[in-house]
């Protein structure tokens, strides 16, 4: 797979068709080509990744500041369904960091679905972010068919050169289960049950392992399970705690994702 810049008009048109593609959006919710040229100029970044002439997958992300300190907004991350699950997206990630470095760039922030367990996996457990805001309706309504449960979004940031950034790509990071108190449990029969936040300075929130499947067989159950975990969420951040990690559990057949809130000083 080779990972690099798209500079050409062509290869931003061929961005346009992937956005297209892979979310399922009408015209007007693409970032345009006419965008990307002026955008790359003034330090943004699209990254490509080829298998052979193919552009199979993509990443871009635009300058911004944040606590008044320089970052790259990683705002687009997407590869085509055949290339999911071999490392694509990480190659991506891993792309963005190296190009942020050698601007003397120290960070980079993006959204996600908190409800999509792969990504929360790449996200904290492969990458290490943390996250101390989630935003309701980021997005408000799209015409995306993956947005069935709304555009709720955690906003992530990776601080390129920490320690615990490093270790996950050095691939030196073994983190033991953790038991703490759950702000939300998946029952027997896969429904959010809630509880409110305690004392604990470790909270966790579970998710389903496959919010998209459930989304299709039961979208009532997907839309309790947003509710739930937005109010956890909401709540525990409010309180001063942070998301630093994220892992995949099973308890006999039920597997499910489990995010682990830290309280900060």
């Amino acid at each position: 797979m080779l990972i690099r810049d798209l500079d050409q008009l062509s290869e931003m048109q061929a961005v346009e068709d992937l956005q297209k593609e892979i979310w399922g959006v009408e015209d007007r919710e693409i970032l345009p080509a006419l965008a990307m040229i002026p955008i790359t100029r003034i330090g943004g970044l699209l990254l490509g990744a080829f298998d052979g002439e193919s552009l199979v997958g993509f990443a871009f992300a635009f300058p911004g500041f944040e606590d008044q300190q320089p970052i790259l907004h990683s705002d687009m991350l997407a590869v085509k369904p055949a290339y999911r699950s071999h490392g694509v997206g990480y190659q991506l990630k891993l792309a963005q960091r190296s190009r942020a470095l050698e601007k003397g760039i120290q960070a980079i922030t993006w959204t996600f679905d908190p409800l999509q367990s792969l990504n929360a996996r790449l996200n904290f457990g492969k990458l290490g972010v943390v996250s101390d805001k989630y935003y309701k309706d980021f997005y408000g309504e799209t015409t995306s068919f993956l947005h069935s449960t709304g555009t709720d979004r955690l906003w992530v940031t990776w601080p390129l050169n920490e320690e615990r950034v490093t270790r996950r790509i050095a691939g030196r990071h073994y983190p033991a289960p953790i038991e703490a108190p759950k702000l939300v449990t998946a029952g027997d029969q896969l429904e959010p049950i809630s509880s409110a936040l305690n004392s604990s300075t470790q909270q966790l929130i579970e998710i389903p392992s496959n919010i998209n499947a459930l989304s299709k067989d039961d979208p009532e159950l997907a839309g309790r399970w947003r509710l739930a975990t937005r109010n956890a969420f909401t709540n525990a951040l409010a309180n001063g705690f942070v998301v630093e990690e994220f892992e995949l559990v099973s308890a006999g057949e039920q597997k499910t994702g489990r995010y682990v809130l830290v309280k900060r000083n």
